[in-house]
């Protein structure tokens, strides 16, 4: 067995069948995890808490260089404060993009230029308005949830289409299954917590 393959070995958590074949591949499963988590984590983060956080702008759009750039990615972002969120541009020609990109961001703030930096402050949330953002983050939850099922179901069709396959009994089937539920589950719980903080840090005064 090559050295690839042993490594491999170590990470899945369902036993290897004839040699090489394997009923589920729990890293697999674990990094299309991971790829929901951080989208629903990156979607979370565009929901206005009223505390000024660089989270909050990093990932707006801006027109830069003939094409579209994280705000991350052009200018250092900061929170001096808890209601001001302080941009400069590493290129100061970008000033103008990024004021309109913040400003046409859709997430409702008003970008000021001063000098080579642009400030933008995060007015505090009235408590509807709060209780407004929490029933929004519950959306997006769903949403991850659902994108979650569908990685389930991705990998229960995997496996599903080895029934039938040489060395691989209904017993086999059946642990692949309780294991993809078993990664599915600690994701779920991943998902939900990321739900709760949010809710949380929305909650505060």
């Amino acid at each position: 067995m090559v050295p690839y393959q042993q490594q491999a070995t170590r990470n899945w958590r369902q036993e290897e069948l004839q040699g090489d074949l394997m009923i589920f591949d729990s890293v697999m499963f674990s990094h299309d995890g991971d790829k929901v988590l951080q989208v629903v984590r990156d979607d979370m983060a565009t929901v206005r808490t009223g505390r000024a956080k660089p989270s909050i702008v990093e990932n707006v759009m801006i027109e830069a260089y003939g094409s579209h750039m994280r705000l991350m990615e052009v200018a250092m972002i900061s929170a001096p404060d808890t209601n001001m969120i302080v941009i400069i541009p590493w290129d100061k020609s970008l000033i103008q993009s990024v004021e309109k990109g913040v400003a046409s961001s859709g997430l409702n703030l008003s970008p000021v230029v001063d000098g080579d930096q642009i400030r933008v402050t995060i007015p505090m949330l009235t408590q509807e308005r709060r209780e407004e953002m929490v029933r929004l983050v519950k959306q997006k939850l769903e949403s991850g949830k659902q994108m979650l099922r569908d990685v389930r179901q991705k990998h229960k069709k995997m496996i599903e289409d080895q029934k039938g396959k040489a060395g691989v009994s209904e017993d086999d089937i059946t642990a692949a299954l309780e294991s993809l539920q078993k990664s599915f589950d600690e994701c779920a719980v991943k998902l939900e917590q990321l739900s709760k903080d949010k809710e949380s840090e929305l909650m505060k005064v």
